[in-house]
């Protein structure tokens, strides 16, 4: 079962809770029944309040609900309370996220990424679930708390965990950066597709560089960041193309601290392909949060591309008039904007055609320092001065 709480200060509640359905289906559950209210604020105790929960208790016992899925983030303690006022397992949208990492990673590198996030997660939920040990004594002849010493055990372990998993990651972080540093010094051009999840990356990767990624019409089809060289015939060299995990609505931060070595990439990339799903109604949103996780990794000031992919799903009076375009995002600023189809290939020259642009572009500009994305590239021929046009205009 689905519940989801509109607390009237978020535009995107998703009233339908179509995107927790889809997390909820990419993790193997069968959505039996939605359930959605209205509060004001959060019931410190039961996040939903006692009638609501009664309401939702009667629910899971009419459709033989295994489980109940909310749609926000629970407190520890609103957790405990509720799966003993519902008697069944509760789970928020921060722990399915955290599930389907861990199903879904596959690089040694994904792994430890995803085993930190649960790590630190867990950790905070260990408070008064060890009822079996109350009798369990403390200090010098006190009684202790329930279950004090084994909490405090616990803590300690997955503290220590935590600790050799960052070591381990930052191990990898470090060979991430030597790599970055060998291509760096090659002069090759970094291109990174980002993008909300299930907006078609690893499909439009692998129809770019022939390449085996796995692609899925699900949520997190993929997690683990593949790098491929993309030669493009205009622009007569090779740039390098890499895929990364897709975002979502409330991603949870710890999955962006652990993620941070993957993200990096986008973060130190010469360009950003901004893939959207032309077709979902709700694009706007999700551009805009791709934005704001970004812009949270410092990769805010990299030129983007807008893509808007899965034009072939546009109805006939979606289409575009023209493959390539300029769109305002911001007030006073434009961005390219491609429309391709990376299922039937419509577009993808337009799009190669926009890469190699940019990379010579770079390739002028090679000369020049800005710390700003919004400069305009410039080289001298002879007595004039030809102007290239960077991916961020102003109107």
């Amino acid at each position: 079962m689905l519940v989801g709480v509109d607390f009237g200060n978020d535009a995107s509640f998703d009233k339908d809770l179509s995107e927790l359905a889809l997390l909820a289906a990419s993790a193997g559950d069968l959505t039996v029944a939605k359930v959605t209210a209205r509060r004001r604020s959060p019931d410190p105790a039961l996040f939903v309040g006692s009638g609501k929960a009664d309401e939702i208790k009667s629910l899971v016992a009419a459709t033989a609900a295994h489980g109940v899925i909310f749609d926000q983030a629970l407190s520890p303690a609103q957790q405990r309370n509720l799966e003993r006022h519902l008697g069944v397992p509760v789970a928020d949208r921060t722990s399915l996220i955290l599930d389907i990492f861990a199903d879904r990673a596959q690089s040694h590198e994904g792994k430890l990424q995803v085993e930190l996030a649960r790590l630190q997660y867990v950790s905070t939920r260990l408070v008064k679930r060890w009822s079996h040990l109350e009798r369990q004594r403390g200090g010098i002849g006190n009684r202790g708390g329930p279950g004090e010493a084994q909490i405090e055990l616990d803590r300690r372990m997955i503290g220590d965990r935590i600790k050799s998993v960052k070591a381990r990651l930052e191990k990898v972080k470090r060979q991430r950066g030597t790599q970055r540093k060998a291509r760096e010094r090659r002069g090759t051009f970094r291109v990174s597709l980002v993008g909300y999840t299930n907006a078609g990356k690893s499909t439009l990767f692998n129809a770019l560089v022939k390449a085996r990624s796995y692609a899925a019409d699900q949520l997190f089809a993929t997690l683990d960041t593949t790098t491929r060289a993309l030669w493009l015939e205009q622009a007569g060299c090779a740039v390098s193309l890499s895929d990364t995990v897709g975002f979502i609505r409330a991603l949870p931060h710890k999955l962006v601290e652990a993620f941070e070595a993957t993200l990096q990439e986008a973060a130190d990339a010469d360009l950003l392909l901004h893939v959207v799903d032309a077709a979902n109604p709700m694009r706007a949103e999700q551009q805009a949060e791709v934005d704001r996780v970004l812009d949270e990794i410092g990769a805010a000031g990299v030129p983007q591309l807008l893509v808007f992919n899965k034009s072939d799903l546009l109805e006939e009076s979606q289409q575009p008039r023209e493959q390539a375009d300029w769109i305002e995002v911001h007030a006073g600023l434009r961005r390219r904007r491609v429309f391709v189809s990376a299922h039937d290939g419509s577009g993808l020259d337009a799009l190669r055609e926009a890469i190699a642009e940019a990379a010579i572009a770079a390739r002028l500009n090679s000369g020049q320092t800005s710390s700003s994305p919004d400069v305009r590239f410039a080289s001298v021929s002879g007595d004039h001065e030809s102007t290239v046009p960077d991916w961020h205009e102003h109107a």
